[in-house]
């Protein structure tokens, strides 16, 4: 997740990126970090996908991304969550 400044004030986006593909599987932009923000660009990247069988969704530590919404909507779709240490994004 991400923020470019503008005239209003910032404008926030969030990319979920396939790294085996290599490629770009969902993203949203919004001018509110609240949890819809990545959860439709995880929602893209699901139906993008279609097969979810053995998918690790790796993020940090923010708000959102530990939000009790997302990390449902990861187990219902039959994704592992993994977390990096704080401070860490690896």
């Amino acid at each position: 997740m991400t923020y470019v400044s503008n005239w209003r004030g910032f404008a926030y986006v969030v990319f979920v990126i396939d790294v085996f593909a290599r490629m770009s599987a969902g993203w949203c932009l919004s001018n509110s970090l609240k949890t819809d923000l990545p959860l439709t660009a995880l929602e893209q990247a699901i139906f993008a996908r279609q097969d979810t069988g053995h998918l690790v969704h790796h993020s940090d530590h923010g708000s959102q991304y530990l939000s009790i919404r997302y990390t449902e909507h990861l187990a219902d779709a039959g994704i592992e969550p993994s977390v990096g240490s704080v401070g860490d994004a690896l």
